[in-house]
């Protein structure tokens, strides 16, 4: 859908709506890719709802199926990856692709295509999966414009937003780009929904709540909860003059800390929220919001 002023939109239920989330890779300190409980499944997503968010890139993971029933039963909008693997062409992530793809073996393309269809067969039927992602900064691309093709026509009934990152083709439902640590809008095509699929990383190490001592990372380093906090909110009004300009859903990194990565709204053991809730879910509903209250929908 375009709006008034000719940028492309995504709707829902008919209405321009921005998709605001974070990046989840879904791993756990004492399971790595397995939760302890069910309610453990459910404690990410409804943090992330109480943080303000209306949606979750689920990167590079195939949860179990209570995972996206609950997101179904507190609402929550998913994008979906496909967990990447092969090797990549150059990463081109500013510019439409003009180099060549990774040439698969047969072997492994035809494992992609399985898996890719047993990912979407699984999850078909939950209304929270609204785009698929099939792949994410250039790793494992491989005949980007067919893969996009069979995947719209498979299920017709989402979006599809082809590369997070790159390399872009201008095939699919989105343009894609990523930037740290704050956002920018690096590249914009009037026929796509153009969507920031990544930024933030916000760094903030909790003594006492780290996997690695004294390897800690993130795309910036805080010693506070308060800096932390004032930087996310300068990137979300950031952002928020970025929306006028084309952007239609964003995604933040990322939703727990991940190991040494310490750029998580939680700690890796979901103890700490890290960043200020209510100052995070202010900004973060004025996003979510912000397409609708301009369109009077």
């Amino acid at each position: 859908h375009r709006d008034a002023n000719g940028i492309v939109r995504l709707q829902l239920n008919n209405h321009d709506y921005f998709q605001f989330g974070p990046l989840d890779q879904g791993w756990w300190p004492d399971g790595l890719y397995t939760a302890p409980t069910d309610e453990a499944l459910r404690f990410d997503i409804v943090k992330t709802k109480e943080y303000g968010f209306n949606l979750i890139r689920k990167h590079v993971k195939v949860e179990p199926a209570r995972w996206y029933y609950h997101c179904d039963r507190e609402g929550m909008l998913v994008w979906q990856d496909m967990p990447s693997g092969d090797d990549g062409p150059d990463w081109q992530p500013g510019i439409y692709f003009n180099g060549t793809e990774v040439n698969r073996s047969p072997q492994s393309e035809e494992n992609f295509r399985r898996e890719w269809k047993e990912i979407i067969d699984l999850l078909i039927s939950d209304p929270c999966i609204v785009a698929w992602v099939p792949f994410n900064e250039s790793w494992g691309q491989f005949k980007t414009p067919e893969i996009v093709q069979w995947t719209q026509s498979y299920d017709p009934s989402r979006l599809v937003n082809p590369a997070s990152g790159g390399n872009h083709y201008p095939v699919g439902d989105m343009l894609d780009v990523h930037h740290y640590p704050d956002p920018e809008l690096s590249l914009l095509d009037g026929s796509s929904a153009c969507v920031l699929g990544e930024y933030g990383g916000i760094g903030l190490a909790i003594e006492n709540h780290l996997w690695v001592k004294d390897r800690n990372w993130g795309y910036v380093q805080y010693k506070t909860s308060e800096e932390a906090t004032d930087t996310y909110v300068k990137y979300a009004e950031k952002l928020k003059n970025l929306i006028r300009s084309g952007f239609t859903a964003a995604i933040y990194t990322q939703t727990t800390d991940v190991e040494i990565e310490v750029n998580g709204l939680m700690t890796y053991d979901r103890k700490v929220m890290k960043l200020d809730m209510d100052r995070l879910r202010k900004v973060n509903r004025e996003i979510c919001e912000s397409l609708t209250k301009e369109n009077g929908n």
